[in-house]
């Protein structure tokens, strides 16, 4: 009976380890072309270029291939992306959900300034807002929604000393949307509508005073050569949707498209994971520390933040930001907000 049982056992074992790779096996040979967000920044090359280049194939037995290119290799600034892929253009893609606010408002709500104080946090924004995005691409892009994650922490990187919010007063600063532009008008400052790829310049030729990305995010473009200073509190995370067209989608093998949502469900998890890591590694290089494993040393300044400035901050987002944003959200934008991310921090949007 021994001996029968330990039989069993080792051919269900066997089965078991050979599941895998057979449905693998059955997967039809795919070929996909994917459209990913900065390719200058770790965020792709940690995870989206491994992800679609090496790790989809090497899970699928072989049956699925995968091209990805950086929107910004492709001559594009990433608002253009969910109307390319509307058009059929793109395929898969991935771009700054604030880089697309100006199509909707539903686009900034996500990562309205001072929403999210902590990854975690913004992890069940995120998550609790997800169904709303998706019923709204699907029905005026076309897309479907597959991932959403963000970059470290958004914080203000500026070419002179800041002590604190008080000293955005009079400054120039680049912001990557409109609720980080009107979080700065707040405090007396001017936000700057500036792509990315321009800030290094513009913060050079004191166009700005300070820009607004993540803290390593902003290693990575080298913002260390034209900045001196950065204080340290998270404004945001700019999130990264990344998405599929419907069409596109429907016409893949019913195996090749549940393959592929456990994977990018995978890939999110682990983006999540790694930004409170990335936020501090940013921090940490920024600073020169030795710590520093994910950048390049450099010798700015990190300014702590005083609890005042926090309620500050909180304070800005909920008598200006979020009316400001309410007051351009159309149709069920607010009630859609109040019934998912509004429960999750405790607050309620209305337009005045």
């Amino acid at each position: 009976m021994k001996t029968m049982i330990k039989t069993l056992a080792v051919a269900g074992a066997l089965l078991t380890g050979l599941a895998g790779p057979s449905m693998a096996q059955e997967m039809p040979k795919t070929a996909l072309k994917v459209v990913g967000a900065w390719g200058n920044l770790t965020q792709y090359k940690n995870f989206e270029q491994p992800f679609w280049s090496k790790e989809i194939t090497e899970k699928s037995n072989g049956a699925i291939t995968a091209e990805i290119t950086p929107f910004n290799e492709m001559g594009l600034k990433g608002a253009e992306i969910f109307r390319l892929m509307r058009l059929g253009v793109i395929d898969f893609g991935s771009t700054v959900l604030g880089y697309v606010a100006a199509d909707d408002a539903r686009n900034e709500a996500v990562d309205l300034a001072g929403l999210s104080p902590d990854v975690a946090t913004a992890r069940k924004v995120s998550d609790a807002y997800k169904p709303v995005y998706d019923k709204f691409y699907r029905e005026r892009f076309g897309v479907q929604v597959l991932g959403i994650w963000p970059y470290s922490a958004q914080v203000l990187f500026c070419n002179g000393e800041i002590k604190g919010l008080a000293d955005l007063k009079g400054k120039k600063v680049r912001t990557g949307n409109r609720t980080l532009a009107e979080f700065v008008e707040a405090f007396g400052g001017t936000g700057v509508t500036l792509a990315f790829n321009e800030v290094v310049p513009a913060l050079q030729n004191k166009v700005v005073d300070c820009a607004i990305t993540g803290t390593l995010s902003g290693n990575s473009a080298k913002w260390y050569e034209v900045a001196t200073h950065i204080y340290a509190l998270p404004l945001g995370w700019s999130h990264v949707m990344h998405g599929v067209n419907v069409k596109t989608w429907e016409k893949l093998n019913p195996q090749v498209r549940t393959f592929l949502q456990k994977e990018i469900a995978g890939l999110e998890d682990r983006i999540w994971k790694a930004a409170a890591e990335e936020t501090q590694q940013g921090y940490d290089c920024n600073a020169g520390k030795d710590n520093c494993t994910m950048g390049t040393k450099a010798k700015m300044t990190i300014v702590p933040v005083s609890d005042a400035d926090k309620a500050l901050l909180k304070k800005a987002l909920t008598d200006t930001v979020l009316p400001k944003w309410a007051a351009r959200c159309q149709g069920d934008c607010i009630a859609t907000f109040n019934d998912s991310i509004g429960k999750v921090v405790g607050l309620t949007a209305a337009a005045k």
